[in-house]
């Protein structure tokens, strides 16, 4: 495939075995609503905020794999209550689809209460608009 001058290469995609999403306690799927398509390859960062000292710490950064989902976002026993981010790099998602977008990047925060829970928070999304909820 030709790219123009100056064009950054696409970011790797993962490829789960299918196994991963069941072990880990948090998910995520992302799904291009404008295209009706998984967001592939969009870039991702997990952090929960510390009580003490209410800085953000950085547990995970990953890409969605070919189905728009993140596997292993927390290992099994990694997770415990308390306020967490999954920060969606957008811009450079629609930008590698030659899209504008009206978000640059998309913060979603969230609570967990109880750490032997499974949490699954899925994202859709298109260049103007997002819409998140806890899914199960």
């Amino acid at each position: 495939m030709h790219r123009p001058s100056g064009a950054h290469p696409a970011p790797p995609v993962i490829q789960g075995t299918g196994m991963e999403p069941e072990s880990s306690p948090l998910t995520t799927h992302v799904l291009d609503t404008a295209s009706g398509l998984p967001a592939r390859g969009l870039r991702l960062h997990l952090s929960r905020l510390e009580d003490l000292s209410q800085q953000w710490t950085e547990l995970k950064k990953s890409y969605t794999d070919l189905d728009g989902r993140c596997p292993g976002l927390l290992r099994p026993g990694q997770m415990k209550p308390g306020t967490y981010k999954l920060s969606f790099e957008t811009q450079g998602y629609w930008k590698e689809r030659g899209q504008e977008s009206f978000y640059p990047y998309i913060e979603v925060v969230f609570t967990i209460t109880k750490e032997t829970q499974k949490f699954h928070v899925p994202l859709l999304l298109s260049p103007w608009s997002y819409t998140t909820y806890r899914g199960s």
